[in-house]
C-alpha cells in the first residue's frame, strides 16, 4: 500500500457519480468517508441523529470505522449500520453489502 488516497476522496466533496462508485466497489471505509462527506454531516451530529433512531454508537467508534482502523462486526454494530445508511440517505444495504463481502 501506497499510503495515497484515492483521487476521488481527497477532496472535500463528492458527486453524485463518485459517490455511487465508491459504494459500488469499496472498500467499506472509502465508501463510508464518502458518505459522509457527500451528506455533509460531522460524526457529533451522526451520531446525535442515529441516537434518535435507537442506534447507540460512540463517536470513536464512527471514526474508527470511517478511517479503516474497525469494521463493524459484532451485531449490534451491524443494527447502527443499517440506521447509518439511513441517516447518510444511502440506498439499503449499500454499505452492509461492503461489510459482508469481506466476512464472507
Amino acid at each position: 500500500m501506497t499510503g495515497q488516497r484515492t483521487p476521488q476522496l481527497s477532496r472535500q466533496t463528492i458527486t453524485a457519480d463518485e459517490l455511487r462508485a465508491v459504494l459500488a466497489t469499496g472498500p467499506f471505509a472509502d465508501a463510508l468517508r464518502a458518505a459522509i462527506r457527500a451528506r455533509g454531516l460531522g460524526l457529533e451530529r451522526i451520531q446525535y441523529r442515529l441516537r434518535l433512531e435507537g442506534a447507540t454508537v460512540s463517536m470513536a467508534t464512527l471514526s474508527h470505522w470511517q478511517s479503516g482502523r474497525r469494521r463493524p462486526e459484532r451485531r449490534q454494530s451491524l443494527v447502527v449500520l443499517r440506521h447509518l445508511e439511513d441517516v447518510l440517505e444511502l440506498p439499503r444495504g449499500s454499505l452492509f453489502r461492503l461489510v459482508s463481502e469481506k466476512r464472507g
